[in-house]
């Protein structure tokens, strides 16, 4: 990051200025479209430096004021940079996709596969590779890095649940780590049938044909699937399709979440399944339908109604001819 600024703003850091970088950061968030979280790290790196190179313990503003006449200045402050105001900075415009989307997703994945066999070309096994890819992703609820990281052996049985045969349970083991942390493991339990189908099919049509490795999604050269390899393919499909831009790999994940909480399953179980320490940031992630709310109202307000009706005083009917 100091690089990147060194190289933007052409000034040594005892000139650089507040100016340079409401400049830099500006160029950031117009021309690469960044997050802000993504900009508030950088921020917080280039306070870092700015942070020893004025520390008086290490006597480089000495140097500097000797050699150059100046010294340098702290130039992120509070006042300019982005603060974290928020547990939830999520783009509002990401969404999950509903059942129809997802299914018409899926779809253009396999007829992609099925195109380019029928042309007699090579890209028929990587695009058969990503259509599971993406279909593991939604069916455990996994996030982009977690997915690309899966080797076979994290499969094992679930002895609750004997119906999904070797897959009933999945080991994740590349989760989102803490700051300065190692990545988090969990175990992400297997809840449709035909998701264990996927990786079954996958495991005896197409992987063997990779050679003997472990990674579940390695590429011909035998190194893990990239990330850019796979958002640059999702989003063809996405726009083959006409789908919303507010889609992404991370929709999987999003879908994974809201599709479960509008089947009925509960929401301590769902947070267990992705890895969220608190039920708010599971909460964040559910997308649940207009139809799901609609139903839900409806039984509520059924249930109300039969309620009170039980509890309402019943007029005694007086019985005939005196029996």
């Amino acid at each position: 990051m100091v690089a990147r600024f060194l190289d933007h703003c052409n000034e040594m850091p005892w000139a650089w200025t507040v100016g340079h970088v409401d400049e830099f950061f500006g160029d950031l968030r117009a021309q690469r479209h960044l997050s802000r979280s993504t900009i508030r790290a950088y921020q917080n790196g280039l306070r870092l430096f700015c942070d020893y190179l004025t520390d008086p313990r290490y006597g480089w503003d000495t140097v500097c004021e000797t050699t150059f006449g100046t010294h340098p200045s702290q130039v992120v402050h509070e006042w300019n940079s982005a603060g974290h105001h928020q547990e939830n900075e999520q783009d509002p415009r990401k969404r999950a996709f509903t059942r129809s989307e997802l299914q018409a997703f899926f779809d253009r994945a396999d007829d992609e596969v099925d195109l380019i066999r029928a042309r007699g070309r090579k890209g028929w096994l990587p695009a058969f590779r990503d259509a599971v890819l993406f279909k593991v992703a939604y069916g455990w609820g996994l996030r982009r890095n977690e997915v690309r990281h899966l080797q076979t052996v994290d499969f094992s049985r679930n002895p609750h649940a004997r119906e999904f045969g070797r897959f009933g349970q999945l080991q994740v083991r590349y989760g989102k780590a803490h700051a300065g942390s190692a990545p988090k493991r969990r175990s992400v339990l297997t809840v449709r049938r035909w998701s264990a189908e996927v990786v079954e099919h996958w495991l005896t049509r197409g992987l063997p044909q990779f050679g003997d490795g472990l990674d579940l999604f390695p590429t011909e050269r035998g190194t893990l699937v990239s990330e850019a390899a796979l958002s640059a393919r999702f989003r063809r499909y996405r726009d083959d399709l006409g789908l919303d831009d507010r889609l992404d790999l991370h929709s999987f994940r999003r879908s994974y979440v809201t599709h479960l909480l509008e089947d009925g399953i509960d929401a301590m179980f769902v947070q267990h399944q992705v890895g969220h320490e608190h039920a708010s940031t599971t909460a964040l992630y559910s997308c649940v339908s207009s139809d799901y709310r609609t139903r839900t109202l409806r039984h509520a307000l059924d249930t109300c109604l039969k309620e009170a009706l039980a509890a309402a005083p019943r007029n005694e009917i007086p019985p005939r001819n005196g029996s």
